[in-house]
């Protein structure tokens, strides 16, 4: 039996043969900034891309597209955001994501879904610095 480490390895393998058949040019693989982690950073064209790479090989919890969450996407969004503006680049950017289900004689299926999601979009972005607790007066905060 495959570990986890070893199952989302052979997820990036898929994901990334598939990128490059497409054309694409892969920058990073498992970039980090601090705690939180891109699986492919790559170029398509003039286009930055963030891929979120997830392997599903049960359907106990959901799909693979199902199980990325809302605090999954605004960890993309601040690591991605660090690298632009580590590497100082001008590239327009774009997040997508690769689910990839493996069926049980493991066969399975990938899907590449471009622009998967948008940092302005309702709950990719959230931060304490902007949460409306902070921003009530201390006479209306609970003592």
């Amino acid at each position: 039996m495959a570990t986890n480490t070893e199952t989302g390895r052979f997820g990036e393998e898929i994901a990334l043969r598939l990128l490059y058949d497409k054309g694409y040019i892969i920058h990073e693989r498992n970039w980090r900034y601090r705690n939180k982690e891109v699986d492919i950073i790559a170029q398509e064209g003039n286009e930055l891309v963030i891929v979120e790479v997830k392997l599903r090989n049960s359907d106990t919890y959901g799909t693979a597209l199902q199980a990325i969450t809302e605090d999954k996407k605004q960890n993309l969004i601040i690591a991605a955001n660090h690298y632009i503006q580590s590497h100082r680049l001008k590239y327009s950017v774009r997040y997508d994501i690769i689910a990839i289900d493996i069926a049980p004689d493991k066969s399975y299926k990938v899907e590449h879904i471009r622009r998967a999601f948008y940092p302005t979009q309702a709950g990719a972005i959230r931060s304490s610095r902007y949460s409306l607790r902070n921003r009530i007066p201390k006479i209306y905060k609970k003592a």
